[in-house]
């Protein structure tokens, strides 16, 4: 007997989100990739219109799931999609997120969780 095991999430990696001059970034792991159906994005810096934290973002995240992986309560990898937007996601459980509001790119959006929301929120909030 083989036993193929397969596991959807590595319980020690998440996304990351990765802010340059000129570019942000999401970097996700081989994983999520797998189960979210998703592949690394970058985005021009000055596409970025708004960014807030998220305290609860399993609650706060809307839409249908096209293509994804949903754990209710748990785990959201993948794109969301809703009336007139295009989410890429992954959060999870007891985890804030950051949310980038995005103009003129393939996604209108980015929610992603990460430990230190507020700092990273800050460094990628767009200076008027």
């Amino acid at each position: 007997m083989v036993d193929i095991g397969f596991k959807v999430e590595n319980s020690g990696g998440m996304a990351t989100l990765q802010s340059t001059d000129t570019a942000v970034r999401v970097r996700f792991t081989p994983a999520e990739k797998l189960a979210g159906l998703v592949r690394d994005v970058e985005v021009p810096r000055d596409a970025v219109s708004a960014v807030d934290v998220v305290s609860d973002p399993l609650t706060a995240l809307h839409g249908l799931r096209a293509p994804g992986l949903a754990l209710p309560g748990v785990r959201k990898i993948g794109t969301w999609r809703g009336r007139g937007s295009r989410t890429l996601v992954s959060i999870r459980r007891d985890q804030p997120a950051v949310r980038v509001e995005l103009t003129g790119q393939r996604y209108t959006g980015l929610l992603i969780g990460t430990d230190d929301a507020a700092r990273l929120a800050a460094e990628l909030t767009p200076t008027a």
